[in-house]
């Protein structure tokens, strides 16, 4: 296991006078992570988009039911979960140990105050192994190289990109970023990703709104994409069923709502 970043030194970047993603999206379910200009922009987004924390929810169930899937159906035993987020109940590496305690999972994120809180995600069974990466999604060859001292990047690897591509302002970057991560890992490995979208079919034009009030008033910017852009991301990939859907309804009951946010998980063939 690598050495464990101090959370003094993540203290040393907070701010806390500017609404941080990480911490309003922990106060949009249900968390106690956050303060009070998180809580005010975060209810203010809410007013401009109502529906943002039946998204937030529906992100973070599509976490389950995939680590669920990626676990008990294609049996892989190695995640590497890109853009953690603050930790909360049934973390990645909760799920996939339950169903296979071997499981090895490495956590990257460079916000700040997810670094605070890292040491609660370094939790594991004894047969299983979690880790955490202070690094930035801009650098994907960064994050594999040190990914790699707990995961065997020759066997397969579900990469999870669950709302942070929406960080990434450039798409031809964001692409890049994928297309260099799922280059190091094999064949049979899986991706699985959200991501916002503006398109009016699936409610997402009151993300316009939303995310111009987001972008000078908090940080990091954001932006949306349309299914179109966003299925571009998995070029080369697979997408198994249902395929790119808003991840409300990925593997959900068939009364599921859509909601502003599309989910997806593939296979590298």
């Amino acid at each position: 296991m690598t050495e464990q970043p101090s959370p003094t030194a993540g203290s040393a970047r907070l701010n806390t006078s500017v609404a941080h993603n990480a911490r309003v999206w922990n106060y949009w379910i249900g968390g106690k992570d956050h303060y009070e200009v998180d809580q005010r922009v975060g209810e203010h987004v809410s007013g401009l988009f109502p529906v943002i924390r039946a998204v937030a929810r529906a992100d973070r169930d599509f976490l389950g039911r995939a680590v669920r899937f990626l676990a008990a159906e294609r049996g892989l035993r190695q995640f590497l979960d890109v853009g953690t987020g603050l930790p909360t109940v049934d973390n990645t590496h909760e799920i996939a140990q339950r169903i296979a305690p071997e499981s090895r999972i490495v956590y990257v994120d460079n916000d700040p105050i997810v670094l605070v809180h890292a040491r609660s995600l370094l939790t594991s069974s004894p047969e299983g192994v979690t880790d955490y990466v202070d690094a930035d999604v801009r650098d994907p060859d960064a994050i594999v190289r040190r990914a790699a001292d707990t995961l065997d990047l020759d066997r397969p690897v579900a990469v999870m990109m669950l709302g942070i591509l929406n960080f990434v302002l450039d798409g031809a970057e964001a692409a890049d970023i994928v297309r260099r991560v799922m280059a190091a890992v094999p064949s049979g490995s899986h991706l699985a990703l959200t991501h916002p979208t503006f398109d009016a079919e699936v409610g997402g034009e009151g993300n316009v709104a939303a995310m111009e009030f987001w972008n000078a008033n908090a940080t990091p910017p954001i932006t949306a994409r349309s299914r179109a852009e966003i299925a571009a991301f998995l070029d080369g990939l697979e997408p198994v069923e249902p395929g790119l859907v808003p991840c409300s309804r990925w593997r959900a009951g068939s009364d599921a709502a859509s909601v502003p946010q599309y989910g997806v998980v593939a296979v590298k063939p």
